[in-house]
């Protein structure tokens, strides 16, 4: 379907706080060549050709609107996506009707324009243009126009990726990703998967009291055979709508990798589970930093101290900066309130870091230590407790979906009711 010209530019969201349901899925490896005819719309698309969500896209731009446009397709095939600036409407058409004859087939138009016409945004459509932006235009409108020509209406929506990555060694950070996905599965009712990405001593088996005989570490091996089927033999299955793609916790082999080693496995999960919750360890790598830039949304998980400070703005900072068309990271504070030990207040944290926790988790020895050794989540110890539903809520954030599933009545709650009553 080919999305509408937006009608009131002025009331769009600044780039740099897109809203939370606001999720562009990534576009596939394709070809993108743009024709520009300002500077500045040049300048949006460079920025648009730096998000995350068109890594693998190839971008090219050049000055010269419509007319160099036809003159490069005279001797040479057309890319997947053509996007043309043009500062009239007659132009426009005319343009377009000389493109057509040098255009190969498949090849999609996205047209940058500055009248807002319905006319003329029908006879776009007419010709086959494939989306019309009305200047002056941002990276996100770019970066949204582009993804969206290659996500079908009718499909399965795109999965989208959470990370959760503790700020040091220690914090919690695992805890908190398999019961923040258990609230994801059991009360948002999202099919949701885990991936534990620590592979030589991640604890999601454990916690989830599973111990398949394989997991992540023989799709990142076997890179040429990852596809849905294959990771749908991977999964363990935890609850109706949660799965685990468990680590081996075996020293039997290092686990050194690439920057792109875990990228397949990403894609076909996105492909086959609407949310995924990566597990991701407290280390810095090439792979550990592109999953967490290339994650929809990143939970930082840090307690109270001085070291959890400057590793979360550390990681704040650099994760802003290098996704500015994404919603900022979010932060929470776990292990808050142990007895007799100096912590800094969630109020410091927020006026270093310029953000506020999502949440501080007090510190429950007894509680999570009992769900740990019996391989149960915080739910199932105490579905009443106030952790539990602390859980919840940054699920929803996370998610950005704020109603839970209710639980089922029974034909005796209205009697339960009466007599509680009395």
């Amino acid at each position: 379907m080919i999305s509408y010209a937006r009608q009131n530019q002025e009331e769009q969201p600044e780039a740099t706080t897109p809203p939370v349901d606001d999720h562009i899925a990534p576009a596939p490896r394709v070809s993108v060549q743009a024709f520009c005819e300002t500077v500045e719309t040049a300048a949006a698309v460079q920025s648009a050709g730096e998000d995350r969500r068109l890594g693998k896209a190839h971008l090219k731009i050049q000055m010269g609107g419509m007319a160099a446009a036809i003159e490069a397709y005279r001797s040479a095939p057309t890319p997947n996506v053509i996007i043309l600036e043009t500062e009239g409407r007659n132009n426009v058409l005319a343009g377009l009707d000389q493109l057509a004859s040098v255009c190969d087939a498949g090849t999609r138009v996205v047209v940058i324009g500055r009248v807002n016409d319905v006319a003329l945004y029908r006879e776009l459509v007419r010709r086959g243009v494939s989306d019309y932006l009305i200047g002056p235009v941002n990276a996100l409108d770019v970066v949204r126009s582009i993804c969206n020509l290659f996500s079908a209406p009718e499909a399965k929506a795109v999965g989208r990726i959470i990370a959760i990555v503790g700020a040091k060694g220690g914090v919690g950070a695992s805890t908190i990703a398999h019961n923040v996905a258990w609230a994801i599965a059991r009360d948002l009712a999202l099919d949701s998967v885990v991936a534990d990405l620590d592979l030589a001593f991640g604890t999601a088996g454990l916690d989830y009291n599973q111990d398949p005989a394989q997991g992540i570490a023989d799709a990142v091996f076997s890179p040429d055979r990852v596809d849905t089927a294959f990771i749908d033999r991977l999964l363990s299955k935890c609850t109706d709508h949660l799965s685990l793609l468990a680590a081996p916790a075996t020293l039997d082999r290092v686990y050194d990798f690439g920057d792109d080693a875990f990228d397949a496995i990403f894609d076909t999960l996105r492909a086959s589970m609407p949310c995924i919750v990566l597990d991701v360890p407290h280390q810095w790598s090439g792979w550990t930093k592109r999953a967490l830039i290339g994650a929809d949304d990143i939970l930082i998980v840090a307690s109270p101290d001085l070291a959890s400070l400057r590793n979360t703005k550390n990681i704040f900072d650099l994760l802003k900066a290098a996704r500015p068309n994404d919603r900022a990271p979010l932060y929470c504070l776990n292990q808050v309130g142990v007895p007799k030990r100096p912590e800094i207040a969630a109020a410091e944290f927020a006026k270093a870091i310029e953000s506020q926790p999502i949440a501080s988790i007090p510190f429950e020895p007894q509680l999570f230590g009992a769900a740990a050794n019996n391989g149960q989540m915080i739910a199932e110890i105490s579905a009443g407790h106030r952790t539990t539903e602390i859980f919840l809520q940054v699920a929803q954030r996370l998610t950005g979906r704020g109603e839970t599933k209710k639980p089922k009545s029974s034909f005796l709650s209205p009697l339960i009711g009466k007599l509680r009553g009395k």
